[in-house]
């Protein structure tokens, strides 16, 4: 969370530590493609976080084929493929279909060009029930204007049944749990960090003898999930390998419940 290593920080924190060189960040955004965040410069390891299309990266150093720094949306600090970044737009919508095609020309039935998943940012404006961008035209039904939030994550994140579960994705095509967490309640106008244990700052603790409803963020050691109902828990598990629902019960037999928080 905080842009800092031996030889250079950012200029934020100048004050609060000593280096030997401070950056002030300038802005970037995620090209057309979901790129992976790395916690050292090397695709060789495991991603720690994804950057979608669209969204903001704030650089502090490019070095070779590598840009650090940190993702404007939660924070997160890391590394990005340098050549995945390229300049900054103003977003107008935001996707919130698992994934949307993007089409040639404003027609339902032509093929697709390329698809964005979930949560991707993009700049156009409404043609005829698309939105037009510099790419293609969207269906407008598989993206909102980018501050028409939704009310409920639970049914955002149930879009997303049956995706691959990725340690460090974000996208339809591969999310963890925290992921799934943050990406849905992104969609609902509801800021979250980026990993599980700071998720559980969220909302407010419930008492053990409490009921669950839907919506509720319920934390295991390394690993969170919401309530479906007050039964079934929705989340994005290695040992399913994909984003399931299956009752809260079984989980626990698992892994022991450490929290229960419900969203203010």
């Amino acid at each position: 969370m905080h842009a800092y290593r031996r030889d250079i920080a950012d200029i934020a924190l100048a004050g609060q530590l000593f280096a030997p060189h401070y950056a002030r960040p300038f802005l970037r955004c995620c090209g057309s493609r979901a790129a992976f965040v790395y916690p050292v410069p090397s695709a060789d390891g495991q991603p720690s976080s994804e950057l979608l299309p669209g969204e903001g990266f704030a650089v502090l150093e490019i070095s070779g084929h590598w840009a650090w720094g940190y993702c404007r949306a939660d924070h997160y600090v890391g590394y990005v493929e340098a050549i995945a970044l390229v300049e900054p737009l103003a977003p107008t919508h935001i996707v919130a279909a698992a994934t949307a095609p993007i089409l040639p020309e404003a027609d339902i039935h032509a093929p697709a060009i390329a698809h964005l998943p979930m949560g991707s940012r993009l700049s156009g404006h409404e043609n005829h029930g698309f939105v037009a961008t510099d790419s293609g035209f969207l269906p407008y039904t598989q993206v909102r204007e980018l501050d028409a939030w939704e009310h409920d994550p639970v049914h955002v994140a149930e879009r997303l049944l049956g995706a691959p579960y990725l340690l460090g994705g974000r996208s339809v095509h591969g999310i963890d749990c925290s992921g799934l967490v943050q990406l849905s309640l992104g969609l609902c106008g509801v800021h979250a960090p980026r990993d599980s244990d700071q998720q559980r700052a969220l909302g407010e603790r419930l008492p053990d003898q409490a009921g669950l409803v839907r919506g509720d963020l319920i934390f295991f050691e390394g690993h969170v999930g919401m309530m479906a109902n007050e039964a079934d828990l929705i989340h994005a598990t290695a040992f399913s390998g994909n984003v399931t629902v299956e009752p809260l019960s079984a989980v626990a037999i698992r892994s022991p419940v450490a929290e229960r928080r419900r969203l203010r």
